[in-house]
């Protein structure tokens, strides 16, 4: 049986899970990347609400045209920021079975430098 790529990503990503979990005061710190763009959110899995959520669709990272990695720092930056006014300063990141590398390590380097604690 061949494993493609989405499989193992699934199965890497159910058990990053089973160990971390975010609740209201520690959300949990998503990450998405596509080909093309990265999105993360902050989630509440206790009641299961999104605290807030940045993408490098949005305007004002998609007018900064510059790489796919200064764009993950700036998302990086964009959730610290929003983080911080919905009054939460530590998280728990999920890298949701990426590598930590790249496109990841930069949105999560941009996240402590907008003052975020892992």
């Amino acid at each position: 049986m061949a494993i493609d790529k989405s499989y193992r990503r699934q199965r890497i990503k159910f058990r990053i899970r089973k160990n971390i979990n975010g609740t209201a005061s520690n959300p949990r710190l998503a990450v998405f990347r596509s080909n093309k763009e990265i999105y993360a959110q902050l989630i509440d899995d206790a009641s299961g609400v999104t605290l807030a959520s940045a993408s490098s669709r949005e305007k004002s990272i998609v007018a900064a045209s510059v790489s796919k990695i200064e764009k993950a720092t700036l998302v990086g930056k964009a959730i610290a920021e929003l983080a911080l006014k919905a009054g939460v300063e530590t998280i728990c990141f999920d890298r949701g079975g990426y590598l930590y590398h790249g496109r990841v390590k930069s949105l999560a380097d941009g996240a402590r430098e907008g003052g975020l604690k892992f």
